[in-house]
């Protein structure tokens, strides 16, 4: 579904006070469009002011055009990150209970304005981030202020504080009579008027939990009913927003599929049969293998076999997804690992069964399609906003390669590299 005028009215890039309309022609080895799972080689792409004005093998220089030349690189559209967090940082460092609990919004949000433009700088020009995990509503604070140009970042999709099932989250500083500090408990009736509030406060996108463990120790169970998932897709399709489901477990995945989710986040448990469902309905998996991944690796995982549950489970999974066909969305729940890594969640996608043509797809048109985005971001294509990257290297042959940025342009504006547009 598409997202409303309103809601895509945020994508507009803002151009200083007096800013006059550029040309600029750009040269590379060849471009990646976001849409053929091959790069075109020998293409060129013309931006004039924040748009693609043109691409394709015989793109002229048009008098006046700023030429910069990109040799032996692959020009591409800006990645997206379809899972972030930009508020947490790498649990090695602090654990999430003592992030929720005990650093302050202040300087969660000091470290996120650092996130954002560290996450721009690694060739990821849109972010959708799902839940401060504690920190309000200062997510659409920073979106206000990158979008004002206060503080370089990506484009933002906010979820602002995610909706959890009464007594099923955490952290509750040890008293149950405490609510979830890091989500928003709401349940039945007020599940509805939780999710229109968030809107109303900014949310660009909702979040449910429709599972998770109900105690520490316990495994994950299902929590919100098909009903209440369904009057929450309804309310927000209604204002022009999407579902994102937290769901690991076979029946939270089936009861979010049903109810109506965009994404379905982490589907560690999913089955052959509930990615078929998930194909049917159309409903992505963003998989999530770099949580799993670090998360392994704090615990003591060297990386080599044998391979903890979690990761075996984590395989099998993803493999069931891509045999049925299921919609992949590229993200990586970063913020569980460091901002700026996201690549690395493309290498584990790519390792685990994907082309590496297939893994750019799904890191730029396929998540502004899934997303609603796609007429705004995610595509070299006359019309989009010129959100682009350049890397060393082919990234559709070597997906590692799109860790090699040497150039960012947002919105027509190069914001990383300098001394190559010179």
């Amino acid at each position: 579904m598409r997202f409303l005028a309103l809601l895509l009215a945020c994508f507009v890039a803002v151009a200083p006070a007096g800013a006059q309309e550029t040309l600029v022609l750009l040269r590379p080895a060849r471009v990646f469009d976001g849409i053929s799972a091959t790069a075109h080689e020998g293409w060129s792409v013309l931006v004039r002011g924040d748009r693609i004005e043109a691409a394709g093998a015989n793109v002229a220089a048009p008098a006046g055009a700023r030429l910069i030349e990109l040799p032996g690189m692959t020009l591409m559209p800006g990645m997206i990150e379809g899972h972030s967090h930009l508020f947490l940082h790498p649990y090695n460092e602090t654990s999430w209970d003592d992030q929720v609990l005990k650093e302050p919004e202040a300087l969660r949000t000091a470290r996120a304005v650092n996130h954002a433009r560290d996450t721009l700088m690694a060739g990821f020009t849109t972010v959708r981030d799902l839940g401060t995990e504690g920190a309000g509503y200062a997510d659409v604070g920073l979106k206000q202020a990158i979008e004002q140009g206060i503080v370089p970042g990506p484009r933002m999709l906010v979820a602002t504080r995610a909706l959890v099932a009464t007594g099923s989250y955490g952290p509750k500083s040890g008293n149950p009579y405490l609510a979830a500090l890091g989500a928003e408990e709401a349940d039945g009736d007020t599940l509805v008027a939780a999710a229109r509030r968030q809107i109303g406060a900014g949310a660009d996108v909702v979040k449910l939990y429709g599972d998770y463990r109900w105690r520490p120790g316990e495994d994950s169970r299902p929590t919100y009913s098909l009903s209440e998932i369904a009057a929450v897709v309804d309310a927000a399709r209604a204002a022009g927003r999407q579902v994102a489901i937290h769901a690991s477990t076979p029946e939270g995945m089936r009861r979010a599929t049903l109810g109506g989710a965009a994404t379905i986040e982490h589907g560690n448990g999913g089955t052959p049969e509930i990615f078929r469902l998930m194909k049917e309905k159309e409903v992505a998996l963003c998989p999530t293998l770099g949580a799993t991944d670090a998360t392994s690796r704090y615990r003591g995982w060297n990386g080599a076999a044998p391979e903890p549950a979690a990761v075996t489970e984590k395989r099998k999974s993803f493999a069931a997804a891509l045999a049925a066909g299921t919609p992949i969305c590229m993200g990586g729940d970063v913020g569980v690992f460091a901002h700026g890594d996201n690549v690395r969640e493309m290498e584990l996608m790519a390792a685990w069964g994907m082309r590496p043509g297939d893994v750019l797809i799904a890191a730029t048109g396929g998540n502004a399609r899934i997303f609603g985005i796609a007429d705004r971001v995610g595509a070299v294509r006359p019309g989009l906003l010129a959100d682009l990257v350049a890397v060393d290297g082919d990234p559709t042959r070597d997906i590692a390669a799109a860790r090699r940025v040497r150039l960012v342009m947002k919105g027509g504006n190069v914001v990383r590299g300098a001394d190559v547009a010179d």
